[in-house]
């Protein structure tokens, strides 16, 4: 039988762990392993991280962290990372330097973007809404598409051909869903 671990063991193991824990999480107390991601993952990281930075820069409320565990469930604990998440309630960039948190984001983005992470994205998106964060973005590299998974609501797809608005959590933010995708010029 295996031993169960706590988030705080967890994140203090996390760096000896393969890739120093990149692609690990937390799952009731057991240390899981998800595929390093392709590059596709990382255009959608650059590309929404400067989208969310200049919401943020032009007076959006709040901030985006990224790589930040965030405990959804404890005893057994749960810690998922997911790509991004944003906060907009309490002080600036409160969430930022913790390894982990218990605070629910206002937003939270899932690449599906490996197939491991593609077959427990369901529960990965109940567990935030659990928690009680308002909505999940769940992006597609492969299928270059974005469900929209607001709590308490149905789920709406958007292909590459809309626009994803942020409203009502992130009021006033909008991104091309194409533009997700690409590598982006300042990047090359």
């Amino acid at each position: 039988m295996l031993a169960l671990i706590t988030a705080e063991e967890f994140v203090d193991q996390r760096y000896d762990l393969p890739d120093a824990g990149q692609w690990s999480e937390l799952d009731r107390g057991v240390v899981i392993h998800f595929q390093p991601p392709d590059g596709d993952h990382g255009n959608v990281i650059r590309n929404l991280s400067r989208a969310l930075a200049l919401y943020v820069q032009g007076g959006g409320p709040g901030y985006a962290c990224f790589d930040l565990g965030i405990a959804v469930t404890r005893r057994p604990d749960t810690v998922r990372f997911p790509a991004a998440c944003h906060f907009i309630e309490g002080p600036r960039f409160a969430e930022a330097d913790k390894p982990f948190t218990e605070t629910a984001p206002a937003l939270v983005v899932e690449l599906a973007s490996t197939n491991d992470r593609r077959r427990g994205i369901t529960d990965r998106v109940l567990s935030y809404h659990e928690l009680g964060t308002g909505m999940v973005w769940v992006i597609d590299p492969k299928e270059k598409c974005v469900h929209l998974c607001p709590r308490g609501r149905r789920t709406e797809l958007l292909t590459a051909d809309r626009t994803m608005s942020g409203d009502p959590v992130l009021p006033g933010f909008s991104v091309p869903v194409q533009e997700l995708f690409g590598e982006p010029e300042w990047w090359k």
